[in-house]
């Protein structure tokens, strides 16, 4: 291990972008921007597939099917989606047939629920707590 002398400090200052691998580029971009209704803000065209990036804040989500060896999965890290209103945002999500990983559910500061997208991702639908 090298001497922390010898190292310059270095300091995350915040998230870049959370990217998702999916199989179906156009599965998924109608479910993530027919259902969940984010605006597309870049799209990355390549011989090897897509990279759509939709900016949400200070950092962006992706969805891109470029790498073989990035597949799907329910099993990984998971990105939260904060919504303004939590009701609406669960019908939306029951009346176009998302499936629930875990009902909506209540803690002290926020409500939330866990959905999958077409290809197995998990996803948090949030909604935090007045402080």
């Amino acid at each position: 291990m090298l001497a922390a002398s010898r190292l310059r400090n270095m300091k995350v200052t915040e998230v870049a972008f959370t990217g998702y691998p999916v199989t179906d580029i156009a599965r998924a971009r109608s479910f993530y921007e027919d259902i969940l209704q984010l605006e597309n803000s870049r799209t990355f065209e390549s011989p090897n597939g897509s990279w759509i990036e939709y900016d949400l804040g200070e950092s962006a989500f992706a969805i891109s099917n470029m790498s073989k060896e990035w597949k799907p999965s329910g099993d990984g890290p998971a990105i939260a989606f904060e919504v303004d209103d939590f009701d609406a945002a669960v019908e939306r999500l029951r009346t176009n047939g998302v499936k629930f990983v875990a009902d909506p559910f209540d803690s002290p500061n926020c409500r939330m629920t866990i959905i999958s997208d077409p290809d197995g991702n998990t996803i948090i639908i949030h909604k935090r707590r007045p402080q």
